[in-house]
């Protein structure tokens, strides 16, 4: 009985959008470190939003009167909070509606566009991705040959500045489709296809350039705000995020990142990166790799090709991530941990499939000091699982923590799921 009380308490401070920092103490529970460790029966321990503690519950003695709160999980998963990368959360809320959508800007070259101001921390999408443990997501522009800067958010908080966990981390450059991507590279259009794309990627060559040595300006010269935006990707403190899939397309992409010594290059995409892993390896340019839950591009893969390709690239020692751009991204984000679980019965441990969506990308993404992963120092940014969280059968969150704080693990659909119950069960 104490246990359920317990509980209740936390779903009911979870509906309060802000309160005080606690001391809490987790314990009895089966912890997923985030790192590839395991212990069986974990004890966690949070003060002032960081974690504070990580033991082995059957192995240390502690005083009650020294916690606010004692929860007993009584066996439950412990997961570090899932991330969702490259992802339009919290930057739209109704695909159909256009002016619901705040992601796209006009422009070729947009490196000044912030997707951190756009964030709306009140978007009911939020709540419906956090039930499946899915905290912390990369909000990120679409659009044009450079979409923009994205920023890591939080989903909770009051505002958008509340909600930043990682401001402007890096721009995004769209690769141009290659001249072999749509077909037969002997068909009547593939000499057209190949002068669009060298000169596709002479504009992208010449505007690096132009940023290259804009970076070398003194301060006093430089008022560009586009060219401002690209300063510190050559300095090392943003990421260069590069959209691409097909193999021409990812040998340019290395080909570009070593000629323009960019400190921080990723792949988004890289379907075809198994054929290029040593290439990857040498140039230490990581992949956050296109959705498991796709269809294959080439019309020799096999049909649950996508499936495999994590395994391959971990087998590899290409350092990865899952994200889940494509159609319906924004909601179908929830569906982040089943991919790490289809990921899993095709090749990845289970341990190797939860750090691919926790402690790797926040590895890429340049956030893994304090979060990604439970361990002392770091945010106690994490959830509780009744079940096995990358199943979709025995995921159900129902205590859950931003930097600390306990959030809902409530949504409006399974409100009216609960309405519609108590009508028609009558």
């Amino acid at each position: 009985m104490n246990y359920i009380k317990t509980l209740l308490f936390i779903l009911f401070v979870g509906q309060i959008s802000a309160q005080e920092k606690q001391s809490i103490l987790l314990l009895n529970g089966y912890l997923h470190v985030g790192n590839g460790e395991v212990i069986e029966s974990g004890l966690v321990g949070i003060r002032n939003g960081k974690i504070d503690l990580v033991r082995n519950s059957l192995a240390y003695t502690f005083n009650k009167e020294d916690w606010d709160t004692i929860i007993d999980l009584q066996g439950q998963h412990i997961y570090p909070a899932f991330v969702a990368p490259n992802s339009t959360l919290g930057l739209t809320e109704i695909d159909a509606i256009r002016a619901t959508r705040d992601f796209d800007e006009v422009g070729q070259y947009n490196p000044h566009i912030r997707s951190q101001i756009a964030f709306n921390v009140e978007s009911k999408v939020n709540s419906t991705v956090r039930t499946n443990g899915v905290m912390l997501a990369q909000a990120t522009p679409r659009g044009g040959g450079i979409s923009g800067t994205s920023s890591i958010m939080a989903l909770d908080g009051w505002n958008w500045e509340d909600a930043t966990i990682s401001q402007d981390d890096g721009i995004h450059l769209n690769w141009p489709a290659s001249a072999s991507e749509s077909g037969s590279i002997e068909d009547a259009n593939s000499s057209k296809r190949k002068e669009n794309y060298l000169k596709q990627k002479q504009a992208i060559y010449q505007f690096f350039e132009l940023s290259k040595r804009y970076a070398s300006l003194s301060e006093k010269d430089q008022n560009d705000v586009r060219l401002n935006a690209m300063i510190a990707c050559f300095k090392g403190t943003k990421r260069v995020y590069i959209h691409a899939n097909e193999l021409q397309q990812l040998v340019d992409v290395i080909d570009f990142s070593i000629r323009f010594d960019l400190p921080f290059p990723v792949i988004i995409g890289g379907y075809d990166s198994h054929l290029v892993t040593k290439k990857l390896i040498d140039a230490k340019i990581p992949v956050m790799l296109v959705r498991t839950h796709s269809l294959p591009q080439n019309e020799e893969d096999a049909v649950d090709f996508p499936y495999h390709l994590p395994a391959i690239l971990q087998n590899a020692g290409v350092k990865f991530c899952l994200q889940n751009a494509g159609d319906k991204e924004t909601a179908n984000a929830r569906n982040l941990p089943f991919q790490a679980g289809t990921a899993m019965a095709y090749g990845l441990t289970e341990e190797q499939a939860i750090r691919s969506i926790s402690l790797s990308t926040c590895e890429i993404v340049g956030i893994d000091n304090e979060y990604g992963s439970i361990q002392e120092g770091k945010s106690a940014t994490l959830f509780v699982s009744k079940g096995n969280a990358l199943d979709m059968r025995s995921n159900q969150v129902n205590v859950a923590l931003i930097r600390g704080i306990f959030i809902s693990t409530n949504n409006f659909q399974q409100e009216l799921y609960e309405k519609y119950k108590k009508k028609y069960n009558k």
